[in-house]
């Protein structure tokens, strides 16, 4: 581990920060979009049948692979600490907004806003559960097939650990939302199924994204294959 200092330290500190907006924000905002679905069809291969809550959500996974790969699991795992006390926090906010009253001319009514918002709470339990599990788990193996590999195969632990770990999201996601019936039983299987190809999908496109912003960071602190740093 590289221990870095003065200005370079500056700048690493100021790049997480920058991840961890864009890794909050993702998350927070996937949690309060997900009722809407839609079905995307990429080149007529797959009828894919999704929430719109995941186009930001394998956000959060590339930007912790990311951390993980240049500031250790510790940094990772605090990423995934401060999202689930955004997460919580933004609950607490919908909650007292949904129990306030509207005013007669107000442009949002109580029955419009608690349809959309309604389901937020036992959602974002559902998704913190569910992403907590995850995100852990794509830390974990993200740093064994690490260790294993000495540093190498950015792809493989990349690619390894993200699938497998969203596949635990969306299981673990869609077996609360159908056990409190927000979504049909029916749609257990089409939905599991498209999530998890979307997510595969995503899996191997984000790949060169990792290896770009890898490749910026070693340039940046002159870090060797593997390194990470130290920003304490």
């Amino acid at each position: 581990m590289k221990t870095l200092t003065g200005r370079d330290l500056r700048r690493a500190n100021r790049i997480y920060l920058v991840l961890a907006a864009l890794f909050i924000c993702s998350l927070v905002v996937s949690n309060l979009i997900f009722q809407k679905f839609f079905y995307w069809n990429p080149f007529g291969w797959f009828n894919f049948e999704l929430s719109v809550g995941l186009l930001p959500y394998p956000v959060t996974f590339l930007v912790t692979d990311l951390v993980s790969e240049i500031y250790g699991k510790r940094k990772a795992n605090e990423l995934v600490l401060a999202g689930i006390f955004a997460s919580i926090f933004s609950l607490i906010i919908i909650f007292f907004a949904d129990a306030a009253p509207a005013v007669k001319d107000s442009p949002i009514q109580d029955v419009v806003f608690t349809k959309v918002f309604g389901a937020t709470t036992i959602a974002v339990i559902a998704s913190m559960t569910a992403y907590l599990c995850a995100q852990f788990v794509d830390i974990q193996l993200y740093h064994f097939w690490k260790r294993l590999t000495k540093g190498r195969m950015l792809w493989l632990r990349n690619n390894l650990s993200t699938v497998f770990s969203q596949f635990v999201d969306t299981l673990a996601v869609l077996l609360l939302l159908c056990s409190t019936e927000i979504i049909s039983w029916d749609n257990f299987i089409p939905f599991l199924i498209s999530g998890v190809l979307f997510k595969m999908l995503v899996a191997l496109f984000d790949t060169p994204l990792l290896y770009l912003g890898v490749g910026i960071f070693q340039r940046m602190f002159k870090l060797k294959m593997g390194e990470e740093i130290k920003v304490d």
